[in-house]
């Protein structure tokens, strides 16, 4: 008989107790690779159609089609990382040196034609982000593994993705800053400095933890053995289930990350707030993470999942009675969906590390990881694939305020649809907590 949080406690009292640092040492390379995601996706289209003369939809393009590939291998770089589990910390390193080379390589060109800067950028961007897929794949495979009790789950995930938040507020904040005082140029280069310290700090004190709590010889000869596919993965029930409630709730949550620079600027008419707004948005996120440790501790952690879907439904669908002007009860929301942003973060992962315990997966935890930021990148591109032509459809032009009868429609994207399918995916959540949870079997 399982508790609450799906964990049958075997043992439990016998698992190392979790400190405070080494919680620290793990979670603090979620800072300079949130740091370094950012920048590649918001700050660097811009910097090349500013300052290197390319044309967005060149640009457009060539991301669209990096995104897909960047998603597509992820479940590749899962299985791979299996196959080698005996040399991670090697996968880590090659994946961390790709990404800053990468990162380096974007946002300091050599001098080239305008094709060339194209070429250049869609190169540059493959390296950086398959060496991030690489690094962030195996890392949140470690967090996994690490043993520790269903109800301490959270604190690792949470700790991790909590200093991930001061990542990207950083990487936000800094590149605004120093534009103020540098040409783009110049201050991208401050940027990657700033990434290459970052990273090698974080990167130094996660191997303090890696050397402490990673046991490599304990899953050499056992990922050679079981070695298959994600596709082999989804052939469970726990893991159909879990990954489509998973991308359903992703789904939702990527409706209004797409729309939200159109919806402050074309229907709140306060794009000189945006950077508050994000700011206290993902606060409450950071902010938020001990109290869903501990909502996941009383309630269990699939529960706590969905009870975070609610509040987050509850918080949000009032953004869509607000129009011009309404910044205060906007910034009130940004506080409120937030903290609900702070579950969607750190709970799902712990979901999957109560999973690879009960089942005896750590042979095959990449995969498990894997298949959550194959997911997740997927359900951000469909979000972008459908909301934007649907809203062009509508009659809404980027740009122009929206009123009347297209700030509706704008309002309804952006709040509406978003909520209508996060309940949907709460509901399926909530009839499914005990095979989520791990109480009831789910091998079919």
């Amino acid at each position: 008989m399982t508790g609450p949080a799906g964990h049958d406690g075997r043992a439990a009292e016998s698992r190392p107790k979790l400190t405070g640092a080494d919680l620290a040492l793990y979670g603090i390379l979620a800072l300079p690779l949130a740091f370094a995601g950012l920048p590649v996706y918001l700050h660097a289209p811009d910097f090349y159609a500013t300052s290197y003369g390319l044309s967005l939809a060149a640009l457009g393009s060539v991301l669209l089609g990096l995104r897909v590939v960047d998603a597509v291998q992820d479940p590749l770089i899962g299985t791979f990382s299996d196959a080698f589990a005996h040399r991670r910390k090697t996968i880590l390193l090659a994946g961390a040196f790709m990404l800053l080379a990468g990162f380096a390589g974007l946002f300091n060109p050599p001098a080239l034609t305008g094709a060339g800067y194209l070429v250049w950028f869609a190169a540059n961007v493959f390296v950086c982000t398959t060496g991030f897929s690489i690094v962030s794949i195996n890392y949140q495979a470690l967090g996994g593994i690490w043993p520790a009790s269903s109800a301490d789950r959270p604190r690792i995930t949470g700790t991790r993705e909590a200093l991930g938040l001061v990542g990207i507020l950083t990487a936000s904040v800094l590149p605004s800053v120093l534009r103020n005082r540098y040409d783009a140029a110049a201050a991208f280069q401050v940027v990657t400095l700033v990434l290459a310290v970052l990273l090698v700090v974080g990167g130094l004190l996660f191997l303090r933890w890696y050397g402490r709590h990673v046991d490599t010889s304990a899953t050499t000869g056992d990922a050679a053995a079981r070695a298959g596919g994600f596709r082999d993965l989804l052939r469970g029930g726990w893991a159909r289930r879990f990954y489509a409630i998973y991308f359903i709730s992703n789904f939702a949550s990527s409706i209004p990350a797409v729309l939200v620079l159109f919806y402050i600027r074309d229907r709140l008419a306060a794009e000189t707030w945006t950077g508050l707004f994000l700011l206290v948005y993902f606060l409450s996120g950071a902010a938020s993470m001990p109290v869903w440790q501990l909502v996941a501790r009383r309630t269990g952690t699939a529960r706590a999942w969905g009870i975070s879907m609610i509040v987050a439904v509850i918080t949000f669908v009032w953004a869509f009675t607000l129009g011009p002007g309404d910044i205060v009860p906007f910034a009130i929301v940004c506080v409120l969906s937030g903290a609900a942003l702070g579950a969607d973060l750190a709970l799902p992962p712990a979901l999957l590390a109560d999973r690879i315990d009960r089942a005896g997966d750590q042979a095959i935890a990449s995969r498990y990881f894997s298949g959550a930021t194959f997911f997740a990148k997927a359900s951000f591109a469909l979000a972008t694939g459908l909301t934007l032509p649907a809203l062009d459809f509508l009659g809404y032009v980027p740009g122009r305020p929206a009123e009347a009868e297209v700030g509706l429609y704008l309002s309804g994207v952006y709040a509406l649809v978003p909520c209508a399918i996060k309940l949907g995916a709460a509901v399926w959540l909530f009839r499914s907590l005990g095979v989520i949870s791990g109480t009831q079997n789910s091998d079919r």
